[in-house]
């Protein structure tokens, strides 16, 4: 393996028992580029170009306060494949806390879990008060890697060649950027959201492939909420409104607690890709929240909208197998706790009717599907399983929505994947017709690789392993990018 190391960081992060900052949470600080990587295991396939991306976050200083994995800081891993060959590299996104907090050479944010009054300086976001970490969410977009925070943050570029940071993407608002920027590889399109603090609360917007503001509205919320994802199909975008936000007396004392009110519907804001304020439909659902959505598409005068249904969002503090002192904390991060289940909404758009169901009673989330066939009809779904009691994924199911069947592969005991994208073949015509792209932490080896599995033959489990030259942290989001859209990406944004 060819290996060249950067110069490290500036880190102050001292030990500690926090289940979220040690074991597969351990921050790594080492950035590196590595070549001729060792595969342990099968062939790396030649039927594949492009890049898998991981957005992970690595807690550089000791925290002010609590810490709540979400605060730490972002690093981006990138693995391409090219002619059956891989090259590695990590880098983190230098924002400009991350820069701040460098010069500093300490915290100087709190984080979600803490209160406001514990940030040394102004902060950013819809809670105002946090370090803008890039560390959620990832996508490719005009040619670049976008990194960006849940709470709305500034939205960092990144060159998905070299790593080399390339500031805030130009056409980001006042309010920010919420994580889950959507992408149409059709049109090249990004759709994106943001909420506030402030009245409307709420505005969307889309960014055209040469990486240009084209539409920018106010979307009117009855008050501060915390939406995390959005939708898209082919003509519409879908945002909403869930019964799981700050409760509005504590928050008058800027006091920042998230209640589950079930005596409220959820609503969904259902707007023309290009549409305006006075455009927008609501449609109200069961109460629930909704962390993470799989798709959209139209299917005669039905929208229909797929994601993780969850029970009870603000469940009650872990009562087994918690580390002591973090039982609320690691209650809110468990699936098993909160039970999210994929699940489909479906919108009349001729009578205002919604219905719904239940796609597989499997407690899974952050679903990936073939992204060719984003905002279109699809039949296809990988999810993740977790560790009960952990945000650490320890499985994949494959959805099979046609037929309702799915199949699940299980991890070897103390070993974590990341979300895994789907990389379909080069000329490739069926829909899973490609691998599942993931990074692997193995606990029992201190190492982390890359795999891959055929998405065809899914429960043989992987058919190529490749070593990591490092142990990386655990994280939250990824994306897989064609080489083929990075390409033109860059061509249209140079246009």
């Amino acid at each position: 393996m060819k290996l060249f190391r950067h110069p490290p960081v500036v880190t102050s992060l001292g030990p500690t028992n926090h289940p979220y900052l040690t074991g597969p949470w351990t921050p790594l600080h080492e950035e590196v580029d590595a070549e001729d990587l060792e595969v342990i295991e099968g062939t790396v396939p030649s039927d594949i170009a492009g890049i898998y991306v991981r957005n992970t976050e690595n807690q550089v200083h000791q925290p002010l306060g609590s810490h709540h994995p979400f605060d730490g800081d972002a690093m981006v891993h990138r693995i391409e494949f090219s002619n059956g060959k891989v090259r590695y590299g990590n880098r983190f996104v230098r924002t400009r806390c991350f820069a701040a907090e460098q010069e500093a050479g300490a915290s100087l944010w709190g984080g979600l879990a803490d209160p406001v009054q514990t940030a040394k300086r102004p902060g950013f976001g819809a809670h105002g008060a946090l370090k803008d970490s890039a560390s959620t969410d990832v996508v490719v977009h005009a040619g670049k890697i976008l990194a960006t925070f849940y709470q709305c943050g500034e939205a960092y570029q990144v060159d998905p060649d070299t790593l080399d940071g390339l500031g805030v993407a130009p056409w980001v608002p006042i309010d920010g950027v919420s994580a889950h920027c959507k992408v149409d590889e059709s049109t090249g399109e990004l759709m994106f959201f943001n909420y506030s603090k402030h009245a409307p609360y709420m505005h969307y917007g889309v960014v055209g492939a040469d990486g240009r503001l084209k539409s920018y509205v106010p979307v009117e919320l009855p008050g501060p909420r915390l939406p995390h994802d959005m939708a898209f199909s082919e003509n519409y975008s879908i945002l909403n409104d869930m019964p799981v936000f700050w409760d509005e007396k504590l928050l008058e004392r800027n006091i920042h607690a998230v209640r589950f009110r079930k005596d409220l519907p959820s609503r969904f804001a259902i707007i023309p890709r290009h549409g305006t304020a006075e455009d927008i439909r609501w449609f109200e659902a069961a109460p629930c929240y909704a962390l993470h959505f799989v798709n959209a598409f139209e299917d005669g005068d039905e929208l229909i909208v797929d994601g993780y249904f969850q029970e009870d969002p603000t469940p009650p503090p872990l009562s087994e197998g918690a580390v002591e002192g973090y039982e609320h904390l690691m209650a809110y991060l468990d699936m098993h706790s909160f039970r999210s289940r994929l699940h489909r909404w479906r919108f009349n758009l001729k009578t205002g009717e919604t219905r719904e169901e239940r796609l597989c009673d499997r407690i899974v989330e952050f679903g990936m599907i073939n992204t060719r066939l984003a905002g279109k009809p699809y039949r296809y779904v990988y999810s993740v399983g977790a560790k009960p009691g952990w945000f650490l994924f320890n499985s994949f199911v494959k959805h099979d929505l046609e037929t309702g069947e799915s199949t699940e592969l299980t991890l070897g005991e103390g070993c974590f994947a990341s979300e895994a994208p789907f990389a379909p073949r080069i000329g490739s015509t069926e829909e899973d017709d490609g691998y599942l792209v993931s990074f692997v932490i193995d606990e029992n080896s201190g190492t982390s690789e890359c795999i891959l599995i055929d998405a065809k033959n899914f429960a043989a489990g992987p058919v190529c392993r490749i070593a990591l030259p490092h142990k990386i942290s655990s994280g939250t989001h990824s994306v897989w990018a064609d080489r083929s859209i990075i390409d033109a990406g860059k061509a249209a944004s140079q246009a």
